[in-house]
């Protein structure tokens, strides 16, 4: 690290970060699918020649780009350094070594500057179609879609056309998934050509020594924030509905030793023939980020953030499965690891730590069918729940946590569909009581006003188990889906939507914090 010049650090740093935010921002304005432009749910990241993280974009899903690097490093175990070539972009869903399940499809793509392998983009984005049956009816990852393991999608700037064939073969919603990988190919245009102009402009060869310095100060911050509290082993259980017969139970020690930290996920339930099991790379990603924001939540995140900490399961449990477990809602485990994690650290950072959000894990809402012209339509519902409340704060309302997806706008999905949007309002009285109350749900009300039937997916916990208070703070509300007719749908379903019924989905509330006061 020669002639370490903080300031300068921090321009250049910042000017990356832009450029992952314009190609993020041009992501969504050219993707086809409401899942990306209204929902969030994509990453865009700047890596160095080594596959290391240096800039990510500032929306998005963080817990995405915490696993990037991992994804990058095997595949280049496939695609040696010198195998690539400017206008190259590898393509991957594996869902144990990208972003733990099908649908998110992984795009990497190098930069060459002055005939020089310097740097690799990354994105990430969930697709509106990959083909199988996305439910938790699948007892293996083949009957949940197309599994692309690392391939060439364009080589020199061309379309592989045998494998963009094979990919339109296997989906429902050929052009919005051919739509969107256009669009994650537009957005490493982007992000190529701001790399190759920053070095231009400040006399650069390549990123090495710049990612050396970014690296040391993303890892010191962590560290010294990891230092900072008293070494020992903490833990806490998280229990979840689970499927029929099989609840989940989350076992998590974290152990503090001077600035490394460590995970450990022992005597978390063994995995599953249903969709909630979790890869140990999305297990690592949900543990890591919950834990950046909670001890460094002001230095900026890349690769150099993750390193003081190390994350463990056995392999055959529910947050670390044997391929080819079926992996389609491992959110429904994956996100329950920030509420363990935070109950084990509340002894030693009380002022810090929220209660367990409702929206861990998230509810997630897939509605498909043919409208009466004959045209078929897939959509998900991104809706939020509440988070958590603080020592200092009530939880916020309908906010996702801990991923950073959006609820999206109605009147675009009423857009792309036949369906209509009744209502989409707060639920009262929905967070857990307490000094500080939890964040309130929502209540989603949706209408068929179609002469056919639309099939209804719901993926979804906390029917049975609510989000929990810390510190003598009350549960949040549970979560529950209720036809007009009054019978309930389970959150883990498949159903159908008849010709002009409604289905009002109530999305769960956040623990509370603290010995309630009078009124609250």
């Amino acid at each position: 690290m020669t002639g370490f010049d903080p300031v300068g650090l921090e321009v250049r740093w910042d000017r990356l970060a832009a450029a992952t935010d314009e190609a993020a921002s041009t992501m969504l304005r050219t993707a086809f699918s409401t899942i990306i432009r209204e929902s969030n749910d994509y990453t865009v990241v700047l890596m160095d020649r080594r596959g290391r993280t240096m800039a990510e974009s500032r929306a998005g899903i963080p817990g995405f780009a915490a696993l990037m690097s991992s994804l990058t490093s095997l595949v280049l175990h496939r695609f040696p350094a010198e195998q690539w070539q400017d206008g190259d972009a590898v393509i991957t869903n594996d869902p144990w070594i990208a972003t733990g399940h099908l649908p998110d499809i992984a795009m990497l793509a190098p930069v060459f500057h002055r005939g020089a392998l310097v740097a690799f983009t990354g994105t990430a984005a969930h697709s509106p179609d990959i083909g199988g049956t996305p439910s938790l009816g699948a007892t293996d990852l083949m009957s949940e879609g197309l599994l692309i393991p690392p391939v060439r999608l364009f080589r020199g700037g061309r379309v592989e056309q045998g494998v963009k064939d094979l990919l339109l073969a296997n989906v429902r919603l050929a052009g919005e998934l051919w739509g969107d990988l256009e669009a994650q190919a537009a957005a490493h245009a982007v992000c190529r050509r701001r790399a190759r102009e920053f070095l231009e402009d400040f006399g650069e060869d390549d990123f090495a020594e710049f990612a050396c310095q970014v690296h040391a100060m993303t890892e010191t911050a962590m560290r010294t924030a990891i230092r900072e509290l008293p070494d020992g082993v903490y833990r806490a259980g998280v229990d979840a509905d689970g499927v029929e017969g099989h609840p989940t139970h989350i076992e998590c020690a974290v152990t503090i030793d001077g600035g490394d930290i460590g995970i450990d996920y022992t005597g978390s339930s063994p995995q599953v023939p249903f969709s909630t099991n979790s890869t140990l790379n999305y297990t690592r990603a949900y543990s890591v980020y919950p834990l950046k924001i909670l001890l460094d939540p002001a230095t900026r995140t890349n690769w150099g953030s993750y390193r003081a900490i190390t994350v463990t399961a056995p392999e055959g449990t529910i947050v670390n499965p044997r391929f080819p477990a079926p992996v389609v809602a491992r959110h429904l485990t994956g996100h329950l690891l920030s509420c363990a994690i935070y109950r084990a650290l509340a002894p030693v950072l009380p002022d810090r730590v929220i209660a367990d959000s409702g929206g861990a894990p998230a509810l997630r809402v897939r509605f498909a069918g043919v409208d009466d012209a004959g045209r078929p339509f897939a959509q998900m519902l991104f809706a939020n729940a509440g988070m958590g409340a603080s020592k200092e704060q009530d939880g916020l309302s309908a906010t996702a946590f801990p991923t950073n997806s959006g609820s999206g706008s109605v009147e675009a999905m009423e857009v792309a569909s036949p369906l209509r949007f009744v209502r989409k309002e707060l639920r009262e009285g929905s967070g857990g009581r307490g000094r500080r109350r939890g964040g309130l749900g929502q209540d989603v009300e949706v209408h068929n006003p179609t002469s056919r039937p639309v099939q209804l997916v719901l993926l979804g916990d906390r029917e049975r188990h609510p989000a929990l208070g810390i510190d003598g703070g009350g549960p949040g509300a549970t979560a529950q889906a209720v036809l007009d007719t009054g019978e309930r749908v389970p959150l883990k379903s498949i159903s159908q939507l008849a010709p002009g019924a409604s289905v009002v989905i109530s999305f769960p509330g956040g623990g509370g914090y603290g010995e309630p006061e009078a009124g609250r």
